[in-house]
């Protein structure tokens, strides 16, 4: 997967628990995507430039760096596949649990 090393980067500067490992893909019903680390949870975050620290279970995380990444991927390779596949993810994690801080997060 050409994006794999988007997600381990975004995962590593998103999270100081982050430590690289096993990753689980999981497919959409709207076409989207995402991938979350195998770890314990909750997880923390922290992204200054957008001045967002707080926790947020495995899943979670797997989604915002997911969609850090496919936003990444779009502004470098201008494929409006990665800007299809984002609003695909972004549409899911507005009926998650933990939509506040995915939404936070991502900010």
């Amino acid at each position: 997967m050409q994006g794999e090393s988007f997600l381990y980067d975004w995962a590593s500067r998103l999270s100081p628990e982050y430590t690289r490992g096993y990753w689980h893909f999981f497919n959409l019903s709207n076409g989207g995507f995402y991938a979350a680390p195998e770890m314990k949870g909750p997880v923390e975050v922290v992204y200054p430039l957008n001045y967002y620290d707080g926790k947020m279970g495995v899943e979670a995380f797997g989604i915002v760096v997911t969609l850090y990444a496919l936003c990444h991927m779009a502004e470098i390779y201008g494929d409006d596949r990665y800007i299809a596949r984002y609003h695909a993810l972004r549409a899911f994690a507005l009926q998650h649990p933990e939509q506040a801080e995915i939404f936070r997060a991502i900010d």
